[in-house]
């Protein structure tokens, strides 16, 4: 996926000259959290719209609050989930981009990204999802996938969704019919399942052993 298709221009940067009424004033008419403040094309980084707020000089400049700007900002060729990244660890619903030498360019939309990250064949492909977890220094992902393939069934997609302490969780998302034979298979190279599947002959079994075991225990 190209990212450089969603860059967009449409807002003009705010600078150092600009009154604080203006960037209120901005912030009014844009629903956006940040607006990327750039001199001489170099971007300075971004004015929180909450930072914005609390300025009660409405007459002042941007100029003597640079020590509010957050310097975050993505490179043109970012993959949508550094972009994703970004937009999480900043809380922002607005990215600067930054060409190869380091000039602002424009801005990716939160909304932009997330549609398109929505739409594209990893989200929408049909397939299992199955989360496993494991010892961090006992797995491996290229077994991950020699599992999957060898009962029959094609990953699109695999992350880390979790890690605490010395325990990983990868997130695969799966294309088979064989879904139990997998589960099963992980089970005996010591991986733990952590999603629940409603063909999972192991839990069904487990299931039935506690059932006969309580009735037995009744008798």
């Amino acid at each position: 996926m190209n990212t450089t298709d969603y860059i967009l221009k449409d807002i003009t940067a705010i600078r150092l000259n600009d009154s604080i009424r203006s960037a209120q004033n901005l912030f009014k008419n844009f629903p956006l959290t940040h607006f990327p403040v750039v001199e001489n094309e170099k971007l300075l980084g971004s004015f929180a719209e909450e930072d914005a707020q609390t300025i009660e000089n409405k007459e002042d400049f941007l100029e003597n609050y640079t020590y509010l700007l957050n310097p975050f900002f993505a490179d043109e060729k970012a993959t949508i989930i550094e972009l994703i990244k970004i937009f999480a660890d900043n809380n922002a619903s607005i990215i600067p981009v930054l060409n190869a030498d380091k000039n602002y360019i424009g801005y990716y939309d939160l909304s932009d990204i997330l549609e398109a990250f929505s739409t594209s064949p990893f989200m929408l492909e049909e397939s299992e999802i199955l989360i496993i977890e494991k010892l961090e220094n006992d797995y491996s992902m290229s077994e991950v996938v020699q599992i999957v393939e060898t009962n029959g069934g094609k990953i699109t997609g695999i992350y880390v969704s979790e890690k605490l302490d010395d325990v990983v969780q990868l997130t695969l998302k799966i294309v088979s019919d064989e879904i139990n034979e997998i589960m099963q298979t992980f089970r005996r190279y010591d991986y733990k399942i952590i999603s629940t599947h409603q063909n999972d002959l192991y839990l069904e079994d487990l299931k039935n052993r506690s059932e006969y075991l309580q009735k037995y225990l009744e008798m």
